[in-house]
């Protein structure tokens, strides 16, 4: 496959697990954040404030990178190394977490898999909803059957206990 193909198959998971999501896993989860790991150019933060309105959506990235449109207030902005600068959201009660960091070099890839399941984890409430493009393995994250649309492996869909 070729990377392009990659890219595309991977941007269509995240577009149709977060479409499940707002439609059918939001309720009950009350008013907590979303969590945006990684703003990148900002399409992720445009589609997450359409199909999630009216919820705070708090952007985490290493330097802005985004397009103006699908740039966050500076509330609602973080910039900074990820690992160190989400540690302040741990307890946040998120009803969401997505992240999409990965870089698809494995030695990079497992550095960032020591962290980002318990930030995950951490920042959520019960019930609370992670996404993520690297697999989440942390024993308080229940992982969650992928609409059909979605190969498995390809992007990950969890619960909180």
């Amino acid at each position: 496959m070729s990377r392009l193909d990659s890219f595309i198959r991977r941007l269509t998971a995240q577009r149709d697990i977060l479409n499940h999501i707002s439609a059918t896993m939001m309720d009950g989860l009350g008013d907590g954040p979303v969590l945006e790991i990684g703003l990148g150019n900002g399409r992720t933060y445009s589609h997450l404030r359409k199909h999630f309105p009216g919820r705070r959506i708090v952007a985490f990235d290493r330097a802005i990178g985004s397009h103006a449109s699908s740039t966050p207030e500076p509330d609602d902005l973080v910039i900074g190394e990820i690992r160190e600068t989400a540690q302040a959201f741990v307890g946040a009660e998120a009803a969401l977490v997505h992240a999409d960091i990965g870089t698809g070099y494995p030695d990079k890839d497992a550095v960032t898999l020591t962290w980002l399941p318990q930030l995950a984890a951490g920042s959520l409430r019960s019930g609370g909803i992670a996404v993520s493009g690297l697999p989440l393995e942390h024993p308080d994250l229940e992982p969650q059957p992928l609409p059909a649309t979605v190969r498995e492996d390809r992007y990950f869909l969890y619960r909180k206990r």
